[in-house]
């Protein structure tokens, strides 16, 4: 399992008397063949400890200072950043492209658009099961299993095919699928399957990797995903404005996902040659007193792995609640709030942007604001009763939701008309998804040792996925209650 040592955790051999805020650490495999791991003379002592721009510094017996690895021009965070938001780049990219889809899916034997095809009714409670499932599935799989595979494999492997599939999405938006519009969509969600597949071990993989430097990390990582949401909203919009055919539209759209998955991969690989990347990750991170003990004696050093279930009950109640805001917000995000119509009709701003903007660009930009407002406003992290009750009365968006204005009309009561309140509606309901989202998920690895913290957060994204399968069945449902 790919363990981190922090600078907060008593290290091993570390003397008692030592305060161990200020315990340095050397990685023998970082260093091997350049120094002699038997003498402490030749540790560098040309680092940085702990944190982006903190710097904690100590003095050896030997009068030198000691300290460990920096993160150089905040590098490694950005990278974590670019890495959480390409974790769910797949899926904002595959949903946000709505258009697209209805001109796939339409009725090419009328030119009546304004009545949908039961295809492009459910198309995105379809999408929405093909993406859950496989994460559910795989993100599971990553926090019992994942420490079998090595770091390398299942980063750089799942962002390889994950490119792979992406260049055989966007081929096909050139392609003229009219007369095979049954095999183009189970290509479609076959494909959703495999890339969601791929983007859940990836999830998980970086979580867990996240999970072992501070927290900082972790709140790019889920920042990041919220930004990819508005990366993909602003590109449908700007691909809106220049009026094009849905196809050369996506053609443009899925390229751009293309190269930022290209991006991230190259950048991942640079990233884990770092001196930091590597002191936070590497399993033989150790005290350099520990350097002065003879092989035998490191191999008599006791060393427990965390279990499962010791580390569920230590979580459960913020997994709870990550599994709880995902179902809520999956089980009418974006099946129900693509058909709420704005009030008024004849407008470019009704008819062509409302639902871009309010919809996707809306929801990922407060999605993305209550993550940012997570890492700073962290009190909940320490009450995870008080953030389950949070979690549980977001559940009054749903019915609150399908009262809206709702297209086609349905047996609920169309109560709310404003387009004012819709989207005040909607800002409150993605603020509170980003803000406990971030929150369960910064909390969790505070509540578990160190050699725990990989598996607590990969079993949080695991809890994230089992809420995102749970709500998109339950999306499924409420869409066939309105037909």
């Amino acid at each position: 399992m790919d363990y981190a040592t922090s600078t907060t955790r008593r290290p091993l051999l570390q003397e008692e008397e030592e305060d161990d805020s200020e315990a340095t650490f050397v990685d023998e495999s970082i260093y091997a063949g350049s120094i002699n791991t038997g003498s402490i003379n030749n540790i560098p002592t040309t680092a940085t400890v702990g944190t982006r721009s903190g710097t904690r510094n100590r003095r050896l017996e030997d009068g030198n200072l000691r300290i460990a690895p920096v993160d150089r021009y905040n590098f490694t965070y950005a990278v974590f950043y670019l890495l959480g938001m390409t974790t769910l780049l797949p899926w904002n990219f595959f949903v946000t492209a709505e258009e697209y889809w209805h001109y796939k899916f339409r009725n090419i034997s009328s030119n009546d658009t304004s009545v949908l095809t039961p295809r492009q009714l459910e198309f995105q409670s379809d999408l929405s099961i093909a993406a859950s499932v496989p994460s559910t599935l795989f993100l599971l799989l990553n926090a019992g299993f994942g420490h079998y595979i090595s770091l390398r494999i299942r980063m750089a492997g799942s962002l390889v095919m994950m490119f792979l599939i992406f260049i055989g999405t966007t081929a096909l938006a050139q392609v003229d699928t009219d007369q095979w519009q049954d095999a183009f969509f189970l290509i479609t969600l076959t494909s959703v399957v495999v890339v969601n597949a791929f983007s859940a071990t990836m999830s998980g993989t970086l979580f867990g990797i996240a999970g072992q430097f501070s927290s900082d990390y972790m709140s790019a990582v889920v920042s990041g995903q919220a930004l990819g949401g508005i990366f993909a909203a602003s590109a449908a919009i700007i691909a809106l404005t220049f009026g094009a055919a849905p196809t050369i539209t996506a053609f443009v759209f899925f390229i751009v996902g293309t190269l930022v998955l290209l991006c991230s991969l190259i950048l991942y690989v640079v990233m884990s040659k770092t001196l930091f990347f590597k002191y936070y990750t590497s399993p033989r991170t150790l005290m350099k007193s520990s350097l002065d003990v003879d092989e035998v004696t490191r191999e008599l050093l006791p060393r427990q792995d965390p279990t499962f279930l010791g580390v569920l009950r230590k979580i459960w109640l913020f997994g709870f609640s990550e599994w709880l805001v995902f179902v809520t917000t999956l089980s009418i995000y974006p099946a129900v709030t693509i058909l709420v119509g704005s009030q008024s009709q004849g407008h470019a701003w009704n008819d062509v942007y409302f639902l871009p903007v309010i919809n996707y660009l809306l929801f990922n930009t407060g999605d993305y604001i209550g993550r940012v407002c997570a890492g700073s406003l962290e009190w909940l992290s320490t009450s995870p009763f008080l953030l389950s009750v949070a979690t549980i009365s977001r559940i009054a968006f749903v019915p609150v939701m399908l009262l809206c204005n709702i297209r086609p009309h349905h047996s609920f009561p169309v109560m709310i008309h404003s387009d004012y309140i819709f989207i005040a509606l909607m800002a409150g309901f993605s603020l509170s998804n980003g803000y406990i989202a971030n929150i369960a998920l910064i909390g969790a690895p505070k509540l578990v040792d160190q050699a725990e913290k990989e598996m607590a957060s990969s079993m949080m994204a695991a809890f994230l996925g089992v809420g995102l399968a749970c709500g998109s069945t339950i999306s499924f449902m409420i869409i066939e209650m309105i037909k």
